[in-house]
């Protein structure tokens, strides 16, 4: 009633002219809304470019969105609800790139809010296939093919795993816990865990430890020490870094190798723990967002960001998707139910575990 009773004073007004009075109108009238079109990659780029900007083939891309479809799709269509196709490319390519949102939003058309809902909303549906994906071997099958499979670098028996730590970067923390998370280096960052096989297959992930916490510190708290300690993996063993204790189940290298055996079993530790530092290289190498940074301070975005990535590296694996060209239950809870020899006589038996392999197998 208000707009129409402002136009009648226009059309009585001698001095508007019909150009005005139209203006007016159109200046007063509420803004038509406006639903811009989503670009679609799989349509506008071949394999090779769709691989270069999402990191996997397109044949890849339609297996993992059969596989979480049912979690990202929304319950109505109201309001041009974003499908899952275009839900799972927003988050890939922010696993790609790293981009903040405010840009991912540009050249998706999707607000930079509703980029950060989907990121989250993604990554924890791919984060939830990790027990299908990320796996210790529990068979005495698997673990005698992995098995196989490091002995074949430098001759090491009896391994099924490469384990060692690396830091994701993040923003900083809430000011109560940030130093928490500020690591050695001097930025803020999580601690992640990984175990590997000698193809790279990542079977172990420990993702929730500070960047300040040391790695043997999340070994001894993480189920998987349980594991060994139970002796679900029999006599396999794990090969670490220095950082970590020497234990019956888990080799270290020397500190001061002096016989023959032992610069032997110091260099095929060595060459055969390799894999880890690979496979670290690899991951980040093909998700750069984890070498860039996660640009967002929310826990669980985070640690489902981190986890979704392990899992599209295995899924990767498994689909033989080669990069491309140029980029070439609760752990307190379950050790109460454990129990565990002393620190310094676990070290003791793991010392005398780590000589008899020199002077067995790497004896002249």
């Amino acid at each position: 009633m208000r707009l129409m009773s402002s136009s009648l004073k226009l059309f009585s007004s001698d001095e508007s002219s019909d150009e005005e009075i139209v203006l007016e109108i159109v200046m007063r009238l509420p803004k038509p809304r406006v639903v811009r079109d989503r670009y679609n990659p799989l349509n506008n780029f071949d394999d090779l470019e769709f691989k270069y900007r999402f990191r996997l083939s397109k044949h890849t891309f339609v297996i993992l969105l059969h596989m979480i479809e049912d979690e990202i799709m929304h319950q109505t269509s109201r309001n041009n609800a974003i499908s899952p196709v275009n839900q799972l490319l927003v988050a890939l390519q922010y696993y790609a790139t790293g981009a903040f949102q405010v840009s991912m939003g540009d050249l998706t058309h999707i607000h930079k809010s509703i980029v950060l809902r989907i990121i989250k909303r993604v990554s924890l549906a791919i984060a939830l296939l990790h027990p299908h994906f990320i796996k210790m071997p529990t068979s005495t099958n698997e673990q005698h093919a992995i098995q196989l499979g490091f002995y074949s670098i430098r001759g090491f028996p009896r391994v099924i795993g490469a384990i060692d730590c690396t830091h994701i970067r993040i923003q900083s923390p809430n000011s109560d816990i940030g130093e928490q998370f500020r690591n050695r280096k001097g930025y803020f960052s999580i601690n992640v865990q990984a175990v590997c096989t000698s193809n790279l297959v990542i079977t172990n992930l420990v993702v929730k430890w500070p960047g300040s916490v040391h790695d043997s510190i999340i070994f001894d708290n993480s189920i998987l020490r349980a594991q060994f300690e139970n002796n679900e993996f029999g006599i396999s063993v794990l090969l670490g870094d220095r950082g970590y204790p020497c234990r019956s189940y888990l080799l270290t290298p020397l500190l001061n190798p002096r016989s023959e055996s032992e610069r032997r079993y110091q260099k095929a530790h060595k060459e055969t723990r390799n894999v880890i530092k690979r496979l670290f290289g690899i991951w980040k190498r093909r998700f750069p967002v984890l070498a860039i940074g996660l640009c967002t301070k929310e826990d669980t975005t985070i640690m489902a960001t981190i986890v979704a990535t392990a899992v599209l590296h295995n899924l990767l694996i498994q689909e033989n998707d080669v990069m491309p060209p140029e980029d070439i239950v609760d752990d307190q809870e379950l050790f109460q139910e454990i129990k565990t020899l002393p620190i310094a006589r676990q070290n003791e038996i793991g010392n005398t575990v780590r000589k008899n392999l020199i002077n067995t197998v790497f004896h002249n």
